[in-house]
């Protein structure tokens, strides 16, 4: 897998970050998603990566900086057709090698309480994600779960 800056131009890329959102907003109430639009991800403070094999993407990741030794882990998705095959653990390992090499100390991540989420709890725990209380803006929330691991 070919792991690339991505300027969010692409037709592939808008499709896969609008399942992303709209399965956050299925799995969420409204108040409770954190996922980001595109124009959000297109911040100065975002880096979004995608996944590739030729012209086939295979998912996505970005990392927001929170501070000069803190970033945040956002929109990791994987394509519907492409689970199974690796590709979240490549991209995760893809960042956190990223992240580290651009001097940050912590990564953090927010993601759902619910079942649904649970895949992506569990690959975080394998990565060394361990839970924490709110960090940056984020409040105490039933349907969060908070994250993080030095890097």
């Amino acid at each position: 897998m070919e792991i690339r800056i991505d300027d969010l131009s692409g037709g592939e890329v808008l499709q896969l970050l609008q399942e992303h959102l709209q399965d956050m907003y299925a799995t969420s109430p409204p108040e409770s998603v954190h996922a980001l639009d595109v124009d959000a991800l297109k911040a100065p403070e975002i880096t979004f990566y995608s996944g590739w094999v030729g012209e086939k993407l295979l998912g996505c990741v970005a990392i927001k900086s929170l501070s000069g030794q803190h970033v945040e882990l956002k929109s990791m998705r994987t394509s519907s057709n492409a689970r199974n095959q690796g590709v979240a653990s490549g991209l995760l390992e893809h960042v956190i090698q990223q992240a580290g090499a651009k001097g940050y100390k912590t990564i953090s991540l927010e993601t759902g309480s619910q079942a649904f989420f649970q895949p992506a709890r569990s690959l975080y725990e394998k990565y060394g994600f361990e839970y924490c209380g709110p960090f940056g803006g984020y409040k105490e929330d039933p349907h969060s779960r908070f994250m993080t691991r030095p890097l």
